[in-house]
């Protein structure tokens, strides 16, 4: 480490992290967040009165971040006070977008070492916005309320620059990481613990309709800028590499790497990841095995 930087402790090796994650996770979340607004407040004046609105003059996560979706989200004629009762409304409604928005908030802070406290998430990460964004966006889509689902995805694409079609299914645990020019299409389905980097596309191959888009298993990493195309499934704790072309079905706990992407260890010896890729984020453990790259 350089001298003099300063370096936050890893919550995966918070013992008082896991120690709660059993219990009430929203609420030891939340209060987790409002001393860190705190802290900031205090050593950065500057922030004192955004820190206020967005996070200390809130009663709970959801109101928190309800506000703070309505503030980014909104336009001169999609009103944030419109936003707001939408998302509040939704958030309060479904304890399983409450939850889902706390594993995401834990995602951040566990597998990015640049995620240095959850109030930054929630204020700065884009991925984690337009995610919970989608959510909302994905809850209308399913009442039937689609003209304003697909209003939401279009500002969500403006504001994040993270193209998510309503209809699209998403788990819980999801780290979209960077975020910028993430596309998902309208019949793809994300499980748990997934990560995905930036520039990473789940489409269709063309003018096909119907069942059309990727189905990522529970426990996947996508590499930065990978494309994954068709009705194709990605088995729970596989990688797919940066820079990646999947047309294929690729196997659980699998790499696959290249464009066209091809299995390391080839289909006869594929390769098998040991731990969780979703949750490690390691991209790079698989090169020894793959070819005999040296600089």
């Amino acid at each position: 480490m350089p001298a003099g930087e300063l370096r936050y402790p890893s919550p995966a090796r918070n013992l008082t992290m896991e120690t709660h994650a059993a219990g009430d996770d929203e609420a030891w979340v939340w209060a987790q967040i409002k001393a860190e607004a705190r802290r900031d407040a205090e050593s950065e004046p500057a922030l004192a009165s955004y820190l206020y609105s967005t996070i200390l003059s809130h009663s709970s996560l959801e109101r928190s971040l309800a506000f703070h979706l309505g503030n980014k989200l909104c336009s001169s004629t999609l009103l944030s006070t419109l936003l707001y009762d939408l998302f509040l409304d939704t958030f309060s409604s479904d304890p399983a977008l409450r939850a889902a928005a706390v594993a995401d908030l834990r995602a951040a802070r566990v597998r990015d070492p640049a995620c240095v406290s959850f109030s930054h998430c929630l204020l700065n990460y884009k991925g984690f916005l337009a995610c919970q964004a989608h959510r909302v966006a994905h809850k209308l889509w399913t009442q039937s309320r689609r003209p304003l689902a697909l209003a939401l995805q279009s500002r969500i694409s403006d504001v994040f620059a993270v193209d998510i079609h309503p209809a699209a299914k998403i788990g819980k645990g999801i780290l979209f990481d960077h975020a910028t020019g993430v596309v998902i299409g309208e019949t793809a389905v994300i499980g748990n613990n997934v990560s995905i980097l930036h520039h990473v596309t789940l489409g269709g191959t063309g003018k096909a309709s119907g069942d059309r888009h990727p189905k990522i298993g529970d426990g996947v990493l996508i590499g930065a800028g990978a494309t994954i195309l068709g009705n194709v499934k990605i088995g729970e704790g596989a990688k797919v590499g940066a820079g990646s072309v999947v047309l294929i079905d690729v196997p659980a706990r699998a790499t696959a790497v290249g464009n066209p992407a091809r299995l390391v260890g080839g289909k006869e010896k594929t390769s098998s990841n040991e731990e969780c890729p979703g949750e490690s984020m390691d991209h790079t453990s698989f090169i020894s095995e793959w070819s005999d790259y040296i600089i």
